[in-house]
């Protein structure tokens, strides 16, 4: 691990800014019949707002459980919860969501590829 100066963390502090996380959780319309293709369509919408720039980050949760999902939007706690709105899942009551404001690094990405790891 390399060595972080105080410097080095004050410049880093002072390019954060401010994005929106957001948790999926599965409600009770995910075993509704039909809610694989609403999911589907939920899907198709983040490629499509991923693509945007508007859902940089999308992380689909693979295991069973409460939460379906966390992702950062590159916008405001506001503008994300109108864009939620409209998600065919959130409509269809298979999910449910929460928003909070977060900070971090202009430019962080996730590491590697599909070819890292075999997959």
């Amino acid at each position: 691990m390399g060595e972080i100066s105080d410097d080095d963390m004050r410049r880093e502090l002072a390019a954060s800014r401010t994005y929106t996380l957001l948790i999926l959780h599965r409600a009770p319309g995910a075993a509704a019949s039909g809610a694989r293709d609403v999911v589907r369509e939920h899907a198709r919408r983040n490629f499509a707002l991923r693509a945007d720039g508007v859902l940089p980050i999308v992380c689909p949760i693979a295991e069973d459980g409460p939460y379906a999902g966390i992702g950062l939007f590159d916008t405001t706690v506001n503008e994300a919860d109108l864009i939620m709105r409209e998600d065919p899942a959130v409509i269809a009551g298979i999910l449910t969501y929460e928003l909070h404001p977060v900070r971090s690094f202009p430019g962080d990405s996730l590491p590697g590829g599909a070819s890292d790891d075999g997959r």
